[in-house]
């Protein structure tokens, strides 16, 4: 493992946790009232725009899993619809996870939908992007020992870590503090964000602090 891998991989990081940063601070300058808080919702579609959008830039820069045979242009359209429709399924997916966990059915649909939609951005988009629309793939990565390379070391990492922070940031809502942030699915989408940066921040220390006990089954 190469000390330049791991770099590679940590500006790459520190671009996500900027496109996050950014989708908080830009629109604020254009939108009036514009918070995190105030239009959650607006927020999240902007968060969601920013990180899908960095992490299509970074495969197309970085290519950690180029196959090195040439696809044609009609394979190429047929692997973007098909990560279109592994994208949809994934939101509907979580938003009946959601469902089965407590959430409100009929009521607050659109703010469950969009969770599932924020989740799926920072679990199943960089899925998509390493390793394409690929159930085996998927299903190796997150086996045991299933890694091949350090950029699916840290999509383990970010994805866990982004499913955790969205199950501890439910714990606070059914307290009686009444405040702002409690109100579903604010702070299971703070969470999901939290724990999606702390991922971030996390991997490329860990990798590195771990790499000579790593070994990968394509070095």
């Amino acid at each position: 493992m190469k000390d330049t891998d791991i770099k590679r991989l940590l500006y790459a990081h520190l671009l996500c946790i900027f496109s996050i940063i950014l989708s908080t601070l830009v629109p604020a300058l254009f939108l009036e009232n514009f918070s995190i808080l105030e239009t959650h919702l607006t927020w999240l579609c902007i968060c969601s725009g920013c990180v899908t959008v960095v992490n299509l830039a970074l495969y197309l820069v970085a290519k950690p899993n180029t196959p090195s045979k040439r696809s044609s242009l009609s394979h190429r359209v047929a692997r973007f619809l098909k990560c279109c429709i592994y994208f949809l399924v994934s939101c509907f997916g979580y938003h009946v996870i959601f469902v089965l966990y407590g959430a409100p059915l009929i009521e607050l649909v659109l703010e469950t939908f969009l969770f599932a939609v924020i989740l799926s951005t920072f679990t199943t988009v960089p899925c998509l992007c390493l390793l394409g629309p690929n159930i085996r793939a998927w299903l190796r990565v997150f086996s045991r020992n299933g890694v091949t390379s350090i950029w699916e070391n840290s999509l383990q990492i970010t994805t866990i870590s982004s499913i955790l922070g969205s199950w501890l940031g439910a714990f606070p809502i059914p307290l009686d503090w009444d405040r702002p942030w409690q109100v579903w699915p604010i702070s299971c989408t703070l969470g999901a964000t939290f724990g999606y940066v702390a991922g971030l921040a996390i991997s490329p220390l860990w990798i590195y602090w771990n790499r000579k006990q790593l070994t990968y089954k394509n070095n």
